[in-house]
């Protein structure tokens, strides 16, 4: 079996981790491999080295090492692979991780094939800048706002037909898995992460009555910039924001690609919910 290793090393206790995980799974026979940026800190583990981008095409297995923001870059680099990605979480939430930094014996069920998979939906957000097109894809959101607390405004479009003229710090675009990331933060619904649907919430809209609104995966939603004095951004995922100009369109669809997240605890969905975000009401 051949694994590649992801590891976000500023993470608290992400490189004793990675060093256990690399223990355990060459003790298992597997064939681990790291890019070359990490060879002189891991030389002595018996790994292989090269470019992750290209290794990721051909393994079996990606294992991200660090919070929710590493599985989402991760993620990004593996799109269009066949490959199935596992987090493993040394960050705080870690909603997307299958396996907390206590429980890597549960690594060994990679090898028995004692783990299941659950395919999620992407978005494709694409924006036309003189006569480029530039394409982005995103497993948990797409965001558009204003810049220092500036208001935005904007329209929104569901297959050319008007939703509505917002005003608003911006919009978040969600899938059903970013449904727990910033749209929850926004006041949207948890979303059943296998579900198909494209969630729009707006963030701190200037209005008493817009509400979170769901549409069908094979719905296309153009948001066209009108704000006239402020510039507004565009965020995939939490990378580096991208302006909007005046006038300029964001259409956001569904994406013709997948990732296969592993989960090999046998938890659900709901445990999930139950242990991360209830945690605070509960007291634990």
């Amino acid at each position: 079996m051949k694994i590649v290793i992801f590891p976000n090393l500023m993470k608290k206790d992400a490189y004793a981790c990675t060093v256990s995980v690399c223990r355990l799974l060459i003790s298992c026979k597997a064939e681990v491999y790291m890019d070359s940026a990490y060879q002189k800190m891991f030389h002595d583990l018996n790994l292989r080295f090269g470019n992750f981008n290209e290794i990721v095409k051909t393994a079996d297995i990606a294992v991200a090492i660090g919070g929710d923001g590493t599985i989402l870059k991760c993620a990004a680099r593996m799109i269009g692979c066949e490959t199935k990605l596992l987090g493993i979480n040394t960050g705080r939430l870690g909603f997307m991780a299958s396996v907390e930094k206590h429980e890597l014996e549960l690594l060994e069920r990679l090898f028995t094939n004692d783990y299941t998979i659950s395919n999620r939906m992407m978005l494709t957000a694409q924006m036309t800048d003189d006569d480029k097109v530039m394409e982005y894809h995103a497993l948990n959101d797409v965001v558009v706002s204003g810049s220092y607390s500036k208001i935005a405004d904007f329209d929104v479009y569901a297959n050319n037909n008007l939703i509505g003229n917002y005003r608003a710090d911006g919009v978040v675009f969600s899938t059903p898995t970013g449904s727990t990331a910033y749209s929850l933060s926004a006041g949207g619904p948890i979303i059943e992460p296998e579900l198909e649907c494209i969630e729009m919430n707006l963030i701190c809209p200037h209005s008493l009555f817009t509400r979170p609104m769901i549409y069908t995966p094979d719905k296309i939603l153009t948001l066209v910039n009108g704000s006239s004095e402020n510039k507004i951004c565009l965020c995939v995922d939490g990378n580096e924001p991208v302006v909007l100009k005046k006038g300029q369109k964001l259409r956001i669809k569904k994406s013709i690609y997948k990732i296969k997240l592993i989960d090999i605890t046998g938890a659900s969905f709901y445990d999930s919910l139950n242990k991360k975000l209830m945690q605070s009401l509960k007291g634990r």
